[in-house]
């Protein structure tokens, strides 16, 4: 069965990042001093931090009264408090999760925190004002620290394709099965965590521990609502009628990018780290894909991420070249020929037993396997 290590047995020992933690290292310790503290309200602690040593600790977006914030100033620690009115939190210290970013779906998707981000990055960007791309910036790395975490000893296979693939057709129903059969065998799915191809992968992970049957009767109902436009408010929701019906899904991770806010993310990851600058979720989510990626047709931004991936398989800059199988010939040969490109640079290199061409998706996770992910 997939497994993905639990949050908060592999970050950092100085870290704290919930109230639960937070309590737990003060009963345990007595003290804070030279913790880092993320994200976590600390209105209702304010006797524990009068009384607690907090010398060379860092506090980062966390609310707390004025007297505590005071004292923790003199004993020499560092306080960034938490910023007002932003749709977001810069310093959070969990990915999101399906539920944070779609919250208020029921009065409509522009309702929603995902959108309401993307309207305030659409804003700042116009104006290129440095305090907004340093939010950006902090939240990104914030994400990155998080998404670490959780991926920490996880055998991560990266499952790449367009968002045009739409719901109810026998692509996508195959992305789906190809993500089950993955998460089945151990593995954690990483898509681009958008709709179409990725959403298809994600649910089939979210899928993995249910009957068969399950996933034949979501489609079904997902079906219904084939694509994200018009209304993102009804394919949202067709989704979260799967998610209510079969509560406890199968976990994977989605890694989309406001930069096409157009676009939203599909709510089968479990968790979502999303991100402003595009170059680094892109980076990001290709770089830990450790066991392998799976390149479903797609168009330029598939196209970009075989390359993207080839790059460092090609250098061997990230050691040991992963396994890159890319599904459907024609596809790849013909109409987006990316496979002979692919074939002429691995040629004669170490990356050059790692990669393979299948006409079927159902072929994707033998060649996985026979390339050593």
């Amino acid at each position: 069965m997939q497994t993905m290590p639990a949050h908060a047995a592999h970050h950092d020992d100085r870290e704290i990042e919930t109230l639960e933690e937070f309590d737990a290292t003060i009963s345990a310790r007595g003290s804070l001093a030279g913790y880092r503290v993320q994200a976590v309200d600390l209105t209702d602690r304010t006797r524990a931090l009068l009384g607690t040593d907090t010398a060379g600790a860092l506090f980062l977006g966390c609310a707390m009264r004025e007297e505590a914030a005071a004292k923790i100033r003199g004993d020499g620690a560092l306080v960034f408090p938490p910023v007002p009115g932003l749709p977001f939190d810069p310093y959070r210290g969990l990915v999101y999760s399906p539920d944070e970013l779609f919250a208020s779906l029921a009065d409509g998707y522009e309702a929603t925190p995902d959108a309401l981000a993307y309207a305030w990055f659409q804003r700042t960007k116009a104006d290129r004002d440095i305090y907004a791309s340093m939010l950006r910036a902090v939240h990104d790395d914030s994400v990155s620290d998080a998404l670490d975490e959780l991926l920490s000893g996880a055998r991560v296979v990266g499952v790449m394709g367009g968002h045009a693939m739409a719901r109810g057709t026998e692509e996508y129903a195959g992305a789906a099965r190809l993500g089950r059969e993955l998460a089945r065998a151990g593995f954690t799915i990483a898509t681009g965590g958008g709709p179409g191809a990725m959403e298809a992968a994600n649910l089939g992970a979210y899928a993995a521990p249910f009957g068969d049957e399950m996933l034949t009767e979501s489609l079904e109902l997902l079906g219904k609502a084939p694509y994200f436009s018009p209304s993102i408010t009804h394919w949202a929701s067709a989704a979260f009628e799967v998610r209510t019906r079969w509560p406890r899904g199968g976990r994977s991770v989605g890694i989309p990018t406001w930069f096409y806010g157009h676009e939203p993310p599909n709510a089968f990851a479990s968790h979502i780290a999303k991100y402003f600058a595009n170059a680094t979720r892109e980076d990001g989510l290709l770089a830990r894909s450790n066991a392998g990626v799976v390149f479903l047709p797609g168009a330029a931004g598939t196209v970009q991420e075989i390359f993207d991936n080839a790059t460092p398989n090609y250098y061997e800059s990230r050691g040991e070249p992963t396994p890159m199988v890319l599904v459907n010939r024609t596809h790849w040969t013909e109409k987006l020929p990316a496979w002979p490109l692919l074939r002429s640079l691995a040629r004669e290199r170490s990356m050059e037993t790692r990669i393979a061409l299948v006409e079927r998706i159902e072929e994707a996770p033998g060649a996985l396997k026979r390339l050593g992910g």
